[in-house]
């Protein structure tokens, strides 16, 4: 049996849960086995269905009080209880923040190996092999891990939905014992970032912008034109977050986040290897520069050399009239 740990935010599911379900689903099947998925704490009604639906025969549902709110020792540990119970010859995370987080809490506990950020997962004699970008993505490197459970969180936007087949999982409700003192640290409040809607590493479409954006009137540029996009998110560039011109949830990068969107905009961006750490998997980038030199045109598969300052608002003039 393969286990995906399923991550609800506002009392809904992730859609990069839903990919790493998928993923697991597809595996499932070709090693002969089952898919299941497990959820911590308040659960939607829907998960029967949605995850049903992702390939999920059976949905475990981890109840406690010390659950209502995310904290990394109740989680793991919910999670260890399970994990230890069932037996699962891999656990998938989402590669999210909160998979991040528990993924290689969940792995020492068990004393078991992680591969983490994962971009591709295969078959190979029966056992799952993973592959991640590593040195800062300029190579890929192949693992399989000997010892069971294979713990690995899967990056987001990069395995594809299953199609929705109409089945629903069997929904296992369980109280788990959580002692008070076992959760050293507690969330006391989520302040999310004015006018926030999709999170960068999720969006399928990134408009991210450097240096040259000159400070965050230039970002507002771009969140005026990521607007017109749907699915989208502003992204930026490490040195455009230090100087204050947006914040460090959009930063994309080695010290950032990892986005692997269907699109990813670069305005400004000279392409430092420690940007396109971050996003040289995305499917389509298009680079604006007014050095036809910089980098970012290597990995470019469409490049404009001009001033972004032209192209935005031409740009966003043209989606205006598809709209």
């Amino acid at each position: 049996m393969i286990l995906t740990y399923i991550e609800i935010r506002d009392g809904k599911i992730k859609k990069s849960s839903l990919e790493t379900l998928s993923e697991a689903s597809r595996k499932a099947r070709e090693t002969g086995t089952a898919a299941e998925a497990v959820v911590v704490g308040a659960c939607p009604e829907t998960a029967g269905a949605d995850l049903g639906s992702a390939g999920a025969s059976k949905v475990h549902v981890l109840e406690s009080p010390e659950l209502s709110v995310y904290s990394s020792q109740g989680f793991v540990r919910a999670l260890e209880t399970l994990v230890r119970e069932t037996a699962p010859a891999a656990v998938f995370f989402p590669a999210t923040a909160m998979g991040r987080d528990l993924a290689p809490r969940l792995a020492a506990r068990l004393d078991v190996s992680l591969a983490s950020d994962c971009t591709a997962v295969d078959i190979s004699s029966g056992r799952i092999v993973f592959t991640r970008p590593v040195f800062a993505g300029k190579a890929r490197l192949t693992l399989a891990l000997t010892a069971a459970p294979a713990i690995a969180t899967l990056r987001p936007n990069v395995f594809p939905l299953e199609a929705a087949n109409g089945a629903s999982a069997e929904v296992v409700k369980k109280t788990v014992d959580i002692p008070v003192d076992a959760v050293g640290g507690r969330v006391s409040e989520i302040v999310c970032e004015m006018g926030a809607v999709l999170d960068v590493s999720e969006a399928e479409i990134v408009v991210s912008g450097g240096r040259a954006m000159k400070g965050p009137e230039g970002f507002t540029q771009l969140s005026e034109l990521a607007a017109l996009l749907p699915r989208s998110a502003v992204g930026a560039s490490r040195t455009a977050v230090d100087s204050g011109w947006i914040g460090h949830s959009h930063q994309v990068g080695q010290t950032g986040k990892t986005v692997s969107p269907n699109l990813y905009f670069a305005f400004g961006i000279s392409g430092a290897i420690q940007h396109m750490a971050g996003m040289s998997s995305s499917k389509v980038i298009v680079a604006v520069n007014k050095d036809p030199e910089a980098p970012m045109f290597k990995v470019a598969d469409y490049g404009i050399v001009g001033d972004l300052f032209a192209v935005i608002p031409a740009l966003a003039a043209e989606l205006k009239t598809l709209a």
